[in-house]
């Protein structure tokens, strides 16, 4: 009797499943992840040692002026902390951040006190601290967004730990803006006072932080009233600073 041989059956290879776009968009998202942290480090570590010879802000008016035409007037010269006077250190202190020495990155009473204005509709100062705007300036770009404010928290964290109060001074007097195309406090004398930031007397260091909170549209010199009681405020309140130990 003839047996019926039957042919072997040979194993399919099993298929595998294509990723899923979840699972690509996450691991995506993972290694940019990775890259920013990296990045990010690399570059506070960086800053820590060399100069900051831009910001994105500079940038960023630079391309304003352009667009509407107007010159592109561009002026930023780096200073060493012990070239600027201390005069200015005060009062950048005691009118942009009365805790700086204090607090570790954010004045939270300031913050509340900010928020609490802005749900009432009104816009007030005091929010931001020097290291927050520090980070802001030289790593973000303006604006007021809720992801900005989480990536400046971010910076701001890692200025304190790795950079400390006196470089975080160090490199706000010199990048942040202090005039139209003006940045820096070496420039920033230069423009108004025609002299060198280590010689800067009180008043003179107050009439360059009164125009801070809006440099291209106050003047540190032949000031308005309003700017001029700021200047004097900000001379009683530089008394109170004593000795900066950073």
């Amino acid at each position: 009797m003839a047996t019926k041989i039957t042919p072997r059956k040979t194993k399919q290879p099993v298929k595998k499943e294509p990723s899923s776009f979840m699972n690509k968009l996450f691991r995506f998202l993972f290694k940019s992840f990775l890259w920013f942290l990296g990045i990010s480090l690399f570059l506070v570590v960086f800053f820590k040692f060399v100069p900051v010879v831009f910001t994105p802000l500079m940038v960023i008016r630079a391309i304003e002026n352009k667009v509407a035409g107007k010159e592109v007037y561009f002026n930023h010269d780096w200073e060493p902390i012990e070239k600027i006077s201390t005069n200015l250190q005060k009062a950048v202190i005691a009118s942009e951040d009365g805790t700086f020495l204090k607090h570790n990155g954010f004045d939270i009473k300031a913050m509340q006190k900010a928020y609490k204005s802005n749900e009432r509709g009104r816009r007030i100062k005091g929010g931001s601290t020097i290291s927050q705007q520090t980070a802001k300036n030289v790593f973000l770009w303006q604006g007021r967004s809720y992801f900005r404010k989480g990536l400046e928290a971010y910076f701001t964290v890692l200025i304190e730990i790795i950079w400390g109060k006196e470089r975080i001074m160090e490199v706000y007097l010199n990048s942040i803006e202090m005039g139209d195309g003006i940045y820096g406090a070496q420039a920033a004398t230069e423009y108004w006072y025609r002299k060198d930031a280590a010689s800067l007397t009180p008043i003179q260091a107050a009439g360059i932080a009164a125009i801070l909170p809006n440099p291209r549209k106050f003047k540190a010199t032949s000031s308005s009233s309003y700017i001029n009681n700021r200047k004097s405020k900000i001379v009683r309140v530089m008394r109170s600073v004593g000795e900066i130990k950073y």
